[in-house]
């Protein structure tokens, strides 16, 4: 079961959602790790690297995860009606969030001028420095929302497990497993 239906996630799209998971995740504790590196750690370059290397791999896993989002029917959220709402805001938002820690993850690395090497694959190149102090504005703009992000994802988990053991319904089950559940009426 490749695609989604009214009732059930499909295996990409649920793919797509642990995969960004795991990642957000443990570009969170890199990230929080990496910061109080001194100049003669073996990973002061090295763990930036992976950081950046993820953070664009991230984002183009963001850009097909949102493009199959549109091209595919959504299964019917459950829950009261703002519920419901709160849900679709959150995601908007979750997805904001981590088109906006690229860009100022970008805007971090390539300051001077030089571009983002991902994992010696290729190189995304450079527009420079746009404004004084980018790196440190945007350095703050990226730490801030990285624990909006993984403050905001951690909200969604716990609706989740909300929805499994108090209302007792599939929201958490149908992002885990591919088994179908008969259509009530």
């Amino acid at each position: 079961m490749l695609r989604n239906s009214s009732q059930q996630y499909g295996w990409l799209s649920i793919l797509f959602h642990w995969f960004s998971a795991v990642i957000v995740i443990g570009m969170f504790a890199l990230g929080w790790w990496m910061v109080d590196l001194n100049y003669y750690s073996p990973w002061y370059t090295d763990a930036p690297h992976y950081h950046k290397s993820v953070g664009i791999l991230l984002i183009a896993l963001t850009i097909v995860r949102i493009s199959w989002k549109i091209s595919q029917t959504s299964p019917k959220p459950l829950g009261n009606k703002w519920e419901k709402k709160g849900a679709k805001v959150a995601h908007i938002i979750l997805y904001l969030l981590i088109f906006t820690m690229f860009i100022s993850g970008y805007l971090i690395s390539t300051a001077d001028n030089r571009g983002i090497e991902v994992f010696n694959w290729f190189t995304l190149g450079s527009i420079g420095r746009l404004f004084e102090d980018q790196e440190d504005i945007a350095g703050l703009i990226h730490e801030y929302l990285a624990y909006t992000l993984i403050g905001l994802a951690s909200l969604h988990a716990l609706g989740a497990f909300k929805h499994h053991f108090i209302n007792n319904d599939r929201t958490l089950v149908r992002m885990l497993t591919l088994k179908q559940q008969k259509e009530q009426k």
